[in-house]
């Protein structure tokens, strides 16, 4: 038998529209399929316990897929794969790019130790429409707004994004499994308190697919506006299989596209849209490592934070008072996701209203979320903070009563998740502080009691928040 060659697993899990695997395969070598669990060098930043929920059964779908060959080793990725590869005889290892500023660093060196052994190594971008290392404006410098980023350097002067590529036919998995190369999968099991939640996911590939289908058929007509509404199911739930490689982004915009003229073009480039911003934010981690840890603006450096445990507390738990922001952070507690409408005005409260450090909810949406992504969460909170790239204007301060009963007219979203207020009348179910005595008694809520009270002022806090931003300029 020729000597086989390794597909390195990564935030690619899948089988179809895999260009490393492809590429792999294409040799007609034996494919040596294997996943690294390198939470040493991902350090601080390894996977939260929602995500290691998920990746543990996606992991156990991929090698079902690759009739039980996958091999699933913990430790330094930088030792394993060329010791690896020297140990099979390897005469080439295939692997699809990753972002992470610990992971672009090792993979580096990983490829520089293959290379001069005579192991040859092939990258690819599996992850982005766009590969976030490649668009540079004309000047060659990279791009700091989305607007021009999206529209001049991805859809004008990027390259016209690929057709999502099969799954190979013809492949020839190397079965010698060794023991010594299938490690147990306990380093994966998640906290104690997550066990999925109340939401029916579907971790692996195939989930992926029908997910995507149900999009489709339910969500996508509507979605340019509906995406907006928490009370409603027009958003895709797509974010978990983007982020661990279950479905490409080329395979999500073939299949929207192709309801180009039954579905408005409104909803089609406002999704495409969202893919756009996945790339952004892969090419704003690329120039700017420290984007997870350091404010963008070096400004911000100086902004006057509150350190105060008890409303991080309230606001983690869901008790500050404020549905629609209890709401969210309840759901993220009970299913690892939240709603994007309700992550805004959630990070704009803790932010702004409490005045509470972005890095304090950025840690705890790196532990709880289902489609945790380094990129994303680090630019998202950056930007509703105001010290990011394309950041959000300081005086926009989401305010949670408005936002509620704009995008949560009846309530509906809030009562699903905060049910000890769910039989207040729609018109103070987002401002419960506001009912009367008698509205209150009759609905069985005790402010203070049987559902906190405001933690903030709004009025007083938004002011607050205005004065501190004041202080940069």
């Amino acid at each position: 038998m020729s000597a086989p060659v390794i597909v390195w697993f990564r935030q690619d899990l899948r089988l179809s529209d895999n260009p490393a695997l492809h590429a792999a395969a294409a040799t007609g070598a034996p494919v040596f399929p294997v996943f690294v669990l390198d939470d040493d060098a991902a350090g601080d930043w390894k996977p939260g316990s929602a995500s290691r929920w998920w990746l543990r059964k996606s992991l156990a779908s991929l090698d079902q897929s690759l009739g039980g060959t996958l091999r699933l080793l913990y430790g330094e990725a930088g030792r394993i794969i060329p010791e690896l590869a020297i140990e099979t005889g390897a005469q080439a290892v295939f692997w699809n790019r990753c972002v992470e500023p610990w992971r672009v660093e090792r993979d580096a060196d990983i490829k520089s130790t293959l290379l001069a052994r005579d192991i040859e190594v092939h990258t690819s971008n599996g992850s982005y429409v766009y590969d976030p290392a490649e668009i540079r404006k004309q000047d060659g410098t990279p791009y700091r707004v989305f607007t021009p980023f999206y529209r001049k350097g991805c859809l004008e002067n990027g390259p016209e994004p690929r057709a999502p590529l099969p799954a190979p036919i013809d492949l020839q998995l190397d079965r010698d499994l060794d023991e010594a190369h299938r490690q147990s999968d306990s380093a994966l099991t998640a906290y104690s308190w997550f066990d999925g939640g109340t939401r029916e996911w579907e971790p692996g590939e195939a989930g992926a697919q029908r997910t995507l289908e149900r999009f489709i058929e339910r969500g996508l007509d509507d979605y340019a506006e509906g995406r907006d509404r928490p009370d409603r199911e027009n958003v895709s739930y797509l974010s978990p299989h983007l982020h661990f490689g279950e479905l490409s982004p080329h395979q999500a915009r073939t299949a929207v596209l192709e309801q180009r003229g039954r579905v408005p073009d409104d909803s089609i480039d406002k999704f495409l849209a969202e893919l756009g911003w996945r790339d952004f934010s892969a090419h704003l981690l690329l120039q700017a490592p420290d984007l997870p840890e350091r404010n963008l603006q070096k400004k911000f450096d100086r902004f006057p934070w509150l350190a105060d445990k008890d409303v991080c507390k309230a606001w983690e738990t869901g008790n500050t008072g404020y549905p629609i922001v209890d709401a969210g952070m309840r759901e993220l507690w009970r299913t690892g996701y939240m709603h994007n409408r309700v992550r805004m005005i959630a990070a704009s409260f803790l932010v702004k209203n409490l005045l509470q450090d972005w890095r304090h909810g950025e840690r705890w949406f790196w532990n709880s979320l289902l489609d945790a992504d380094l990129a994303n969460n680090a630019a998202s909170w950056q930007w509703v903070a105001g010290c990011g790239a394309d950041a959000a204007p300081y005086f926009r301060i989401f305010n949670p009563v408005t936002q509620g009963k704009k995008f949560d007219p009846a309530g509906d979203y809030v009562r699903r998740h905060v049910p000890e207020i769910a039989n207040l009348p729609d018109k103070f179910v987002h401002c419960p502080w506001e009912a009367p005595d008698d509205a209150l008694r009759e609905a069985g809520v005790e402010l203070g009691k049987t559902y906190p009270a405001p933690i903030v002022n709004l009025a007083k806090s938004r002011q607050r928040a205005l004065d501190a931003y004041a202080t940069l300029s």
